[in-house]
């Protein structure tokens, strides 16, 4: 097996090559877009199984709208038309003739949805309306990057209407929360929960909250993203039904999404310089057994404990005989499968087996009979030290600051997340960016009102922002 590139020596060159040789994914003949193989979309249905449990039970169901959306419909909310330009994809041609009117390949679902819930509701009774869809949209990137950015990705989309502001709010939040929750259980990555600044909002958005992570290289990822959009678009598209009072009102809305760009995240944070680290709860493969070839009592317990396993765990047995013990291991390692169990004649004649921590490299002698117990214990240790690890690394790597001179030392140097006061102008924010390549990511949820000085421009200011490089 060709070598990897190491994590710690290229990040950028270990991502792309670790996504290849794994084979999560592959580049598509169309620039910019990708294939997914089964080994990295089974990561996907992890999620999707995790997440659409969390949307159902809170009441909002799934459906299906149109790939194509009239270029009128963007256009009736002037934000979010502008914000969405550049990305756009439109077909102008189909069926051999020029379009009457062009068609956007969806980026984002709003306009076409609300203007299907406008024709459903004429009454409070009709609300509130709680929609989710798991879907493919389409936004024209420049640069990409495998699962992180690409032309085309695959993500969920929750749209809700309500009769008061106040409920649609409580969604949102909801929404920001559950995708926390599914970052922290199943994937086991730390992050900042918090709202957006007025220039990183969504396109039409009243306001926009976000999870951000830290990535390897000290670049923040932004994880997900719930929007209350206010009345904006139920404005946009004259939608009004009537209350309990009788009068007329545009009900309130929020939209919210979590995307493949999470797996890219997932490999970035938890990989090494063997390859993929997995967190058992999404790992595709939580166990696998590899009896040493040609050792025939070895191959005989392997099947005998792949079959008492595998309706407990997501299991794997390698019965390939052309591939040294060593190639295999190494081979596994690369995939980032938890846990491997190796047995060799020795070990099957003494009804024991050797245990691997993927995480650790840790390998213990396991008694046959409580290899089930035993597994159990790992794979929960495994996915509690992987979060740990990584709320450690981005605690480790959240940075005080009060001036700008610090401020852009650490950008220049270690990166990371600092926090810092900040005056919440757009000018003062762009100038950051200009100088220091750093955004705004968030103001989180957890912070409380602090008086003082902007880090930049020396204004007042109210709060401290969390500001890093982003991918």
């Amino acid at each position: 097996m060709k070598e990897l590139v190491k994590k710690s020596a290229d990040l950028s060159e270990w991502y792309n090559n670790i996504v290849l040789k794994a084979e999560l994914a592959d580049y598509a003949p169309v620039k910019g877009c990708m294939v997914i193989r089964p080994y990295g979309y089974a990561i996907w249905e992890g999620i999707q199984n995790f997440l659409d449990k969390l949307i159902k039970d809170r009441g909002v169901k799934n459906s299906y709208f149109p790939l194509f959306i009239p270029e009128s419909f963007l256009n009736k909310e002037k934000e979010h038309v502008k914000g969405f330009s550049p990305e756009l994809a439109v077909v102008t041609i189909a069926g051999g003739e020029k379009l009457k009117e062009n068609l956007i390949v969806r980026p984002t679902s709003e306009t076409i949805m609300y203007d299907m819930f406008r024709k459903w509701t004429s009454s409070w009774r009709d609300l509130p309306i709680l929609m989710n869809q798991w879907c493919n949209v389409v936004r024209w990137e420049q640069r990409t990057y495998l699962f992180l950015r690409t032309s085309e990705f695959l993500w969920q989309e929750g749209h809700c209407a309500h009769l008061t502001h106040k409920e649609s709010s409580d969604m949102v939040l909801w929404a920001l929360d559950t995708y926390q929750k599914t970052y922290t259980d199943l994937l086991a990555m730390y992050g900042y929960a918090g709202v957006k600044s007025e220039s990183e909002k969504f396109a039409g958005a009243g306001k926009t909250y976000t999870f951000e992570c830290l990535m390897p290289n000290g670049k923040a990822l932004q994880a997900c993203t719930s929007h209350d959009l206010g009345q904006n678009f139920a404005k946009s598209f004259d939608w009004t039904v009537q209350d309990k009072n009788g009068d007329k009102i545009n009900p309130w809305q929020n939209s919210w999404g979590f995307s493949t760009r999470s797996i890219g995240g997932l490999i970035m944070v938890h990989g090494d310089d063997s390859g993929l680290v997995f967190p058992p709860q999404i790992a595709p493969t939580q166990i696998v057994i590899v009896p040493i070839p040609a050792h025939e009592l070895a191959k005989e317990l392997s099947e005998s404990i792949y079959k008492n396993l595998k309706n407990e765990f997501r299991t794997e047995i390698d019965l390939v005989e052309q591939e040294s013990a060593g190639f295999k291991f190494n081979k596994w390692e690369m995939k980032g499968v938890p846990v491997r169990i190796e047995i060799g004649d020795r070990e099957a004649k003494e009804n024991k087996v050797v245990l691997f921590r993927r995480d650790t490299s840790e390998k213990m002698i396991i008694d046959v009979k409580d290899l089930n117990s035993k597994i159990t214990e790992v794979l929960k240790d495994i996915q509690n030290e992987l979060f740990l690890k990584h709320k450690k690394f981005t605690l480790d790597n959240t940075f005080k600051v009060d001036t700008y001179e610090e401020f852009k030392k650490i950008m220049n140097t270690t990166k990371g997340f600092i926090s810092a006061l900040w005056c919440e102008d757009a000018e003062c924010e762009s100038k950051i960016k200009e100088e220091t390549k750093a955004t705004t990511r968030c103001l989180p949820l957890e912070n409380k009102p602090e008086k003082g000085v902007c880090v930049c421009c020396g204004r007042p200011a109210n709060h401290r922002w969390l500001f890093a490089q982003s991918y």
